[in-house]
C-alpha cells in the first residue's frame, strides 16, 4: 500500500559548491611561500605545513580546537532533496589578517570566496545575522574572507583587507565535507581532535554538524554489576564510527556503552562561553532492542538547524540489563543506571563539545520515554537535567477482563520478586541452569553466551524498585514533595499508538464484537459491554474488518497510552510537582512499528486515511524525515522540530519570533501567526497541540472515553462510587497510577488522580491551603458534601441521569460547612484553573 513519492520541487537551482581547484589564485603558493605558511601555522600553534609540497598535496591531518573554536554554519531546512542547493562554512575565532588563511589550512580548508557568499547570499546572511542575534560574533566589523571581510545586518556588506589589516577578526572558511550521508564516514581531511576529561576525542565533520560517534561512556562492566564512568586516561579514541549496540536477539555486545555527539560548535579548549543547550535522547525498544544509531534519531539536521547539541546512547537491555533475583545483589535497572551514568559523562564532559551542563533535556520514545518517567522520580537522577520529553509513554492498560497488559510496568514498577516471579527462574531454566541452589545457578547465568541469553523465549525488560535507582511504585506527580524532578515536560503521543498493539483479523469477521475480541484479546462480554457503551461509535466504510480495528486501535491508545499520559501532566500540574506542562498529539507521520503490515494511505497521501503508528513521530523532532510525500510534511517537520528545540533551549515549546525571523524560518512564522503559541497543560480541559500542517490547539483526547469507561462498562453505581474514593489522611499515600486499572476496582486508582485535585478544591477553605499543598478531607463527607459545582466532575464519569440526580440530592447543605461563600468556591475554580 505504501508508496514513494517525489521529493519536493526546490525553488532554487544553483548548483553545489565546490572547493576552488589548485589554479586559485590566493592559494597556489610556490614552496618557499608554503613553507613560510607551514611556519605561521605553527607559531599559533595549530598545525605544521610540509615544506616541500605544494598546499593541495599535502596529506590531510586532523583539525584540532587548542587554539580557536570551530563553527559549522549551514542553513538547514530539512529537506534531503534540496542539500546539494546548499554549501556551509566554518568560523574560527578572532585572528590579524595575516594569519586568516592559515587558520583555514589548518583545517585543511581555505578563506571562503566572495562569489560564494554571493552565490549563498540568502543562506548567509541569515546564518551570519543569526551569529550577531545569539551574541557569538566577536566583532562588529564581520570576518575575513579571502580578498576581504563580509559583515551582515540585513544583507551581506563587503570591503577589502586594507582597510582590516590591523585588526584581529573572525574568519570564514571553506567547508568542503559536504556528504550528508550517515553512511559515509569521515572525507579525507575533515577530522577533528577535541580533549575532554584527560582524554582526546578523534571525530569528523559532515556537510551539517561536527560528529564524535562511538565514545565509552563507562568502563565495560561485569554482568549484572553496575556500571562506572568510564576511567581510562591519555587515550586518543577513534569516535568516527558507532560502538556496538548492546546485546539484543540476533547482535550486539556486551561491550556497548558508547554515546554519540553531534554538535554545531568546538569551543576552543579550556573555554566554557557560548555554550549550547543539549538533548540527551534515550532510544526505545521495549527495553530489548535498539541503539543509540539510529538514523531515525540521528542529531545532525536538529544539531545545524536550531543550534544545539545532540547526544544518543546506547545502554544494556533485556536480560543483561534487568535482571533482578530477590535476596542476591542482583537487584536489576543496570539498564537504568547505564543511562544515569552518561548523564554523568555528559555533564563532566560536554562542555567540551559545546554543550552546556547545566541546560540539560531528557528524551525518548517508547522505552526510552519509559527510561524518561523512570529517570523523573529516579534519586540518582534528580537535579542532572533541566527538562524532559517523554513520546509514547506507555502504562495502566489493565482492564477489559484482561489480567495484563504489555504496557503497565513502563510507568507501574514491579518490585524485584513480581519480576522474578515474570521473568527468572524461566531464564535459568532455559539457559540450561537448572541447580538447587541459587548461587550454582547464577554462576551459571553469568557464563551463557551473551545473544543466546538475549535470545531465549523469556527475558527481564522491567524497571523494579531497587531501593536505590527506583524506591516508588510510580511517579509521584499527586504532590509536590521532592521525589520527582521539578522540571519542565513533554508528554504525547500518536494519535494511533494503540494499533501498533492491536491484532488485527487474521480473515474477515461477521460482526463488530468478533472484532473486537480478536484485536484486543477480550472475551465476548467485554466486547459487547464496550459496544453497549456507545463511547467507541463504529464508523461505516464498508468494511467491517477495518472499521472494527479502528475502535480497537483507539481503544488500546486510550487505555495504553493517552490516560496515563495525560493523567500525569494534569496531575503533575495541579499539584505543582511539574513547573510547566506540555502535550501533544501527532496527527501526521510516515511509517512506524506496523506489525499488521497495514501500511501508509493509499497513494501515499496523507490526505488519505492512515494510522499514526507508534515510533513514527521520530523525524518530526530530529528532522530526519526522508521521504517528503507533500510539501506539508516538510513544513510541519521545519515546525514540530522547532517546537522541541525551543523546549531544550527555554523550557516551552514556542520559538521567539525575532530568532525565527533572523533564521529565514518562514513556515515556523506562519503556524505561529495562524494558530497561536502552545499553551501549557492547565486544568482538566487539558490544551494539547494537535501537531500536523498546520498544527492546532485542542483539549485533552477521550477524557470521556478513558473515565466513563470505567463508568459504563463497569457499571459503576452511587453506592459502589463511595466505596472506591479514597482520599488519605496522608497525601503521599494518594492513589497510584493505574488507568483502567483492574476489573475489581470499579473506579481506578489513575483515574482518581485526575478527579481528586478538582474534587478537594471544591472542600477548601481559603486558608486551608499552605504553600499549594492540598489538605485531605474525611473520605465519608466527600460525596455527601459535594455540591453542584462538583457536577462538571461527576459528569465526566458518564454517570447516567439518575445517578447524578442521586449525587446531587445527597449534596444537601454540606457545602455551607467547608465554603464559606461564592467568592471561596470562585478561589477554588481559579486555583483549578491555573
Amino acid at each position: 500500500m505504501a508508496g514513494t513519492c517525489k521529493d519536493v520541487p526546490t525553488a532554487r537551482s544553483d548548483v553545489p559548491f565546490q572547493v576552488p581547484a589548485a589554479s586559485s589564485p590566493t592559494l597556489n603558493f610556490p614552496w618557499k611561500m608554503a613553507f613560510l605558511t607551514g611556519l605561521l601555522a605553527i607559531a599559533v600553534g595549530l598545525v605544521a605545513f610540509s615544506e616541500s609540497k605544494p598546499l593541495e598535496a599535502r596529506a590531510a591531518v586532523s583539525a584540532s580546537n587548542a587554539h580557536t573554536s570551530l563553527t559549522l554554519i549551514y542553513q538547514n531546512n530539512l529537506n534531503a532533496s534540496d542539500d546539494k542547493n546548499h554549501v556551509g562554512a566554518l568560523i574560527l575565532d578572532p585572528v590579524p589578517e595575516s594569519k586568516a588563511a592559515a587558520a583555514c589550512a589548518a583545517l585543511n580548508e581555505k578563506l571562503l570566496p566572495k562569489s560564494t557568499l554571493q552565490k549563498y547570499k540568502t543562506d548567509f546572511t541569515q546564518a551570519l545575522s543569526y551569529q550577531d542575534y545569539a551574541d557569538y560574533s566577536d566583532s562588529s566589523d564581520g570576518y575575513f574572507i579571502e580578498g576581504g571581510t563580509v559583515s551582515a545586518a540585513n544583507t551581506l556588506k563587503f570591503s577589502s583587507q586594507s582597510a582590516h589589516h590591523r585588526q584581529k577578526l573572525p574568519v570564514l572558511c571553506t567547508q568542503s565535507a559536504n556528504n550528508a550521508s550517515l553512511s559515509a564516514g569521515p572525507a579525507s581531511g575533515s577530522t577533528v581532535t577535541v580533549s575532554a576529561g584527560s582524554n582526546s576525542f578523534v571525530g569528523y565533520r559532515n556537510q551539517k554538524s561536527f560528529r564524535f560517534l562511538g565514545i565509552p561512556y563507562a568502563d565495560t562492566p561485569k554482568r549484572f554489576k553496575y556500571s562506572s564512568i568510564y576511567s581510562q586516561k591519555g587515550q586518543t579514541i577513534q569516535a568516527t564510527a558507532y560502538g556496538s549496540q548492546c546485546a539484543q536477539a540476533g547482535s550486539g555486545s556486551e561491550n556497548c556503552l558508547f554515546l554519540n555527539i553531534q554538535t554545531p560548535y568546538i569551543p576552543k579548549a579550556g573555554s566554557k562561553s557560548k555554550l549550547r543547550p543539549v538533548l540527551f535522547w534515550i532510544h526505545g525498544g521495549g527495553f530489548t532492542g535498539g541503539s543509540g544509531a539510529d538514523s531515525l534519531s540521528d542529531g545532525g539536521n536538529l544539531a545545524s538547524r536550531e543550534d544545539v547539541v545532540v547526544v544518543s546512547i546506547n545502554y544494556r537491555l533485556s536480560t543483561l540489563g534487568f535482571l533482578a533475583i530477590p535476596g542476591t545483589d542482583i537487584t536489576g535497572n543496570y539498564g537504568i543506571a547505564d543511562q544515569i551514568v552518561a548523564l554523568d559523562w555528559v555533564i563532566a564532559n560536554i562542555a567540551a563539545f559545546g554543550g552546556d551542563s547545566k541546560k540539560i533535556t531528557i528524551a525518548g520514545e517508547s522505552a526510552g520515554a519509559g527510561s524518561v518517567r523512570t529517570l523523573l522520580g529516579s534519586p540518582k537522577a534528580i537535579g542532572k537535567f533541566q527538562g524532559a520529553v517523554a513520546m509514547s509513554n506507555l502504562g495502566g492498560g489493565v482492564t477489559l477482563g484482561l489480567s495484563g497488559d504489555y504496557g503497565t510496568t513502563y510507568s507501574s514498577y514491579y518490585t524485584i520478586a513480581q519480576s522474578y516471579a515474570v521473568a527468572g527462574t524461566q531464564i535459568f531454566q532455559a539457559a540450561g541452569c537448572n541447580s538447587s541452589d541459587l548461587t550454582t545457578e547464577i554462576d551459571c547465568l553469568d557464563q551463557v553466551d551473551a545473544l543466546k541469553l538475549v535470545g531465549l523465549p523469556t527475558v527481564a525488560r522491567y524497571v523494579v524498585q531497587d531501593g536505590k535507582y527506583v524506591n516508588t511504585e510510580e511517579l509521584i506527580v499527586s504532590k509536590k514533595n521532592g521525589s520527582t524532578a521539578h522540571v519542565p515536560v513533554i508528554f504525547g503521543n500518536t494519535r494511533d499508538d494503540g494499533s501498533s498493539f492491536s491484532t488485527y483479523p487474521k480473515s474477515p469477521i461477521a460482526n463488530h464484537s468478533q472484532g473486537l475480541q480478536e484485536a484486543l484479546g477480550i472475551n465476548s462480554t467485554w466486547a459487547q459491554k464496550i459496544i453497549d457503551s456507545g463511547l467507541f461509535p463504529l464508523v461505516n466504510t464498508g468494511n467491517l474488518t477495518l472499521d472494527s480495528f479502528n475502535v480497537s486501535a483507539r481503544i488500546a491508545t486510550d487505555k495504553t497510552f493517552r490516560c496515563v499520559d495525560q493523567a500525569t501532566v494534569y496531575a503533575g500540574t495541579v499539584s505543582g510537582a511539574f513547573p510547566r506542562a506540555y502535550y501533544y498529539q501527532f496527527e501526521r507521520t510516515i511509517n512506524g512499528y506496523d506489525p499488521n503490515n497495514l501500511g501508509q494511505p493509499k497513494d501515499n497521501n496523507p490526505e488519505n486515511p492512515y494510522f499514526r503508528f507508534h515510533g513514527a513521530d521520530m523525524p518530526w523532532l530530529f528532522g530526519t524525515l526522508s521521504t517528503i510525500r507533500e510539501p506539508q510534511d516538510l513544513w510541519s517537520v521545519q515546525v514540530v522540530s522547532g517546537y522541541f528545540a525551543s523546549f531544550v533551549k527555554s523550557g516551552q515549546p514556542n520559538q521567539d519570533q525575532e530568532y525565527l525571523q533572523i533564521r529565514g524560518y518562514a513556515k515556523n512564522i506562519e503556524a505561529e501567526r495562524k494558530t497561536g503559541p502552545w499553551q501549557q497543560v492547565r486544568g482538566l480541559s487539558g490544551d494539547i497541540r494537535h501537531l500536523d500542517w498546520l498544527p492546532k490547539e485542542g483539549g485533552f483526547v477521550d477524557v470521556e472515553q478513558s473515565i466513563a469507561s470505567l463508568g459504563r462498562v463497569t457499571q459503576v453505581t452511587l453506592s459502589n462510587l463511595h466505596n472506591t474514593i479514597y482520599l488519605p489522611t496522608n497525601p503521599s499515600q494518594l492513589p497510584s497510577l493505574h488507568c483502567l486499572s483492574n476489573n475489581t476496582s470499579p473506579l481506578p486508582q489513575h483515574l482518581l488522580t485526575l478527579l481528586i485535585p478538582p474534587l478537594q478544591l471544591l472542600h477548601l477553605r481559603r486558608q486551608s491551603l499552605d504553600d499549594n499543598i492540598l489538605q485531605p478531607i474525611d473520605n465519608s463527607q466527600l460525596l455527601a458534601q459535594a455540591p453542584v459545582a462538583a457536577k462538571p466532575f461527576f459528569q465526566l464519569l458518564n454517570f447516567d441521569a439518575k445517578v447524578v440526580g442521586e449525587l446531587l440530592a445527597d449534596a444537601g447543605s454540606g457545602l455551607a460547612g467547608l465554603l464559606d461563600d461564592a467568592e471561596d468556591l470562585e478561589f477554588a475554580d481559579e486555583l483549578l484553573d491555573d
